[in-house]
């Protein structure tokens, strides 16, 4: 489970009218404990089973001592416990889905990883990627076999999903002449996305895993470990939908719209950082401070989608077409991973001893 490299008052780049287009577990997700009241003999050593795949204490240590990095403050029993059992299901989670990737024969291939990772390291001369692989506190096997499960996690949603989604010319027109206000810019716009957390404790999740930061320690943490499974080639739509705390992000998968340059000058720290990408391209983390206080509240990571110069773009334009194209696909793409992953969970056969072990402990 390792990964390589709201209510807020924190200012963020404004967008035009509307927008166009496991997993990071932390203290405070949510973990559903079974309510079991049968034993089952398993190992001491084995946490849970996936199918009848056992998911070892060692495996859940380590991603636990991961998750707490560089916590200082000790946490209580309840907290621990909690922790470990979000670890836990997470490493179910990853299970389920390596299982069925398994099942369906679309497990990537140590070629696809070794390409992959060549990828990884084009920018950098061996020294500098070997500092920060080092400062990331990850090993190359470990940041192997990260690659490979968000190679495999892409090979099977893009079979099992994204195959399998038509956006029509007829959907493309109907969404246009519906938002055509929206294709006309007074000014270059820069098409974003976004993945923001914060260590504010009362702001909202608002992402389909229910995980939130409360501490700025737990934010650095958490932004820091979906910064590398970015950089490991994980989407940014599906990270946003699933861990990013702005507004909206289950749904629009932090997806921003189009902004302008006067609109990003309100923070030169963000404006700089995108004016120096390329579409498709992401910002390392950028601080986000308190509109009034200036004091770092949260913390992000942008990516530029598209530029868009000023004047109305008519429907014919291609690029008009692809992104609403994209958009649509998208939307429906977000959607039915939301469903399919819940599906696999529904269908696997999994035995969470760990969560009857603190049930039957502590319900009394």
């Amino acid at each position: 489970m390792t990964k390589l490299p709201t209510d807020t008052n924190v200012p963020l780049p404004g967008r035009l009218s509307r927008q166009v287009s496991l997993p990071v577990i932390l203290l405070m997700t949510a973990a559903l404990i079974p309510m079991a009241g049968c034993k089952h003999e398993h190992k001491a050593n084995v946490l849970a089973t996936v199918n009848g795949h056992a998911i070892m204490q060692a495996d859940v240590d380590k991603a636990y001592t991961a998750q707490l990095g560089e916590q200082q403050q000790p946490l209580s029993k309840d907290q621990t416990d909690a922790l470990r059992l979000n670890v836990l299901r997470a490493l179910i989670d990853e299970e389920i889905v390596q299982q069925r990737a398994a099942k369906l024969n679309l497990t990537a291939t140590n070629e696809e990883v070794d390409a992959k990772l060549a990828e990884m390291k084009a920018p950098y001369t061996e020294d500098q990627f070997n500092q920060r692989l080092k400062a990331s506190n990850h090993t190359l096997d470990e940041l192997k076999h990260d690659i490979r499960l968000s190679l495999t996690q892409n090979k099977l949603l893009n079979k099992e999903i994204n195959s399998k989604i038509t956006v029509t010319d007829a959907d493309v027109a109907s969404y246009y002449n519906q938002h055509k206000s929206e294709y006309h810019f007074i000014q270059t716009a820069y098409h974003l996305a976004q993945i923001m957390v914060t260590g504010i404790p009362s702001a909202q999740a608002n992402n389909l895993q229910n995980s939130k930061s409360t501490t700025d320690i737990e934010a650095k943490k958490k932004i820091q470990a979906l910064k590398n499974r970015l950089d490991s080639g994980e989407d940014f739509g599906t990270l946003a939908m699933n861990f990013s705390e702005q507004p909206d992000a289950a749904t629009s998968g932090g997806d921003m719209g189009f902004v302008t340059a006067e609109q990003m000058k309100g923070d030169p720290m963000i404006y700089a950082a995108i004016m120096k990408l390329k579409p498709g391209q992401t910002t390392d983390i950028l601080p986000l401070p308190d509109g009034q206080t200036k004091k770092t509240v949260g913390y992000a990571i942008y990516k530029l989608i598209s530029i868009e110069p000023a004047g109305q773009r008519e429907l014919k334009d291609p690029r008009v077409q692809q992104a609403i194209r994209q958009q649509l696909h998208d939307g429906r793409s977000q959607l039915l991973k939301s469903a399919y992953f819940e599906m696999l969970r529904d269908q696997a056969k999994v035995e969470n001893y760990f969560a009857e072990q603190i049930f039957k402990n502590d319900a009394r």
